[in-house]
């Protein structure tokens, strides 16, 4: 594969960053399919979240064999997202890339990340794994309110994980890293990205995640409260001042949030349990006339 080395080469620093809680299973895979990268301007920051396997002895045997690998234990247990700022907080690199310890990324997806997002150099971050356009060819970038309007009218673009994102580490620590929201932490920072900067949107074939039991996304099929938790963040987010819609369009976007709250709750009724709804209800801003039309509807 020959890309244009004119934008994109391996002169920007790259700091992939590796949050790590019992992954003995797969840690050595992910660390393996980072230094494999085509792109060699790389420093693997691998941060252990207290873990009781050998998450670390795994980790630092990498080290041992590659000056680019350097591994950090936390002196106590931070949690997810946490501990993403703690490794976002070693990073020397112009541009941050999450890989997780369950995680991969391609041969070539380093390369070709900073290759599409170095041509957009008012981006604050891009996103990957996206469906294919039905306009125009990946990489294309999208304002700010271009974003929110692609996400809320069209089609998702704020649900995307870590991996799939490289984040220039300047906007990062301007919009102050990731809040420590259980869950939702990645959403939420996509919104406040897009709140200051473009993103650029690229597509499949760049990093690959794995799903096993132990992943914290489970919740999201056991407990209706969990993706709840998205649309209440979305309400907050659209209201805020710093929401990059106005007029019409932000109060349409703010209705839909409210209808889907309501359709959750509606859920929850028929397919949980009425104490689940009732904790729902409490936690939005609807009254039971909406929820009652939603039902009806």
């Amino acid at each position: 594969m020959e890309l244009n080395k004119n934008k994109g080469n391996d002169t920007v620093l790259v700091s992939v960053l590796m949050t790590v809680y019992n992954r003995e299973k797969y840690i050595a895979e992910a660390i393996k399919s980072v230094l494999a990268s085509t792109y060699s301007n790389l420093e693997l920051i691998v941060v252990d979240d207290r873990s009781k396997d050998n998450s670390v002895s795994i980790a630092k045997a990498f080290a041992k064999e590659d000056t680019r690998v350097h591994v950090y234990i936390n002196e106590q247990n931070l949690g997810d997202y946490p501990n993403r700022n703690q490794a976002a907080s070693y990073a020397k690199g112009k541009y941050i890339k999450y890989v997780d310890a369950d995680d991969m990324i391609y041969p070539h997806g380093l390369e070709l990340l900073v290759y599409y997002i170095e041509q957009f150099p008012d981006a604050g971050y891009g996103l990957c794994s996206l469906p294919q356009d039905k306009t125009k060819m990946f990489p294309f970038q999208l304002s700010t309110s271009e974003a929110y309007k692609r996400h809320y009218f069209e089609q998702q673009l704020f649900h995307k994980a870590p991996l799939s994102a490289i984040i220039n580490k300047s906007a990062f620590d301007k919009v102050g890293g990731f809040s420590g929201k259980q869950h939702l932490g990645d959403f939420e920072m996509w919104h406040l990205l897009s709140q200051k900067f473009p993103v650029v949107l690229m597509p499949h074939g760049i990093v690959w995640y794995r799903e096993h039991d132990d992943q914290q996304m489970n919740d999201n099929r056991t407990d209706p409260y969990v993706p709840f938790k998205y649309i209440l963040a979305a309400e907050e987010l659209l209201k805020s001042d710093k929401c990059p819609l106005i007029g019409e369009d932000k109060e349409k976007a703010i209705k839909k949030v409210k209808n889907q709250q309501s359709k959750a709750i509606v859920s929850a009724i028929k397919h949980h349990s009425l104490k689940k709804a009732i904790e729902m209800k409490k936690a939005s801003t609807l009254n039971y006339i909406d929820i009652i039309k939603n039902k009806l509807g």
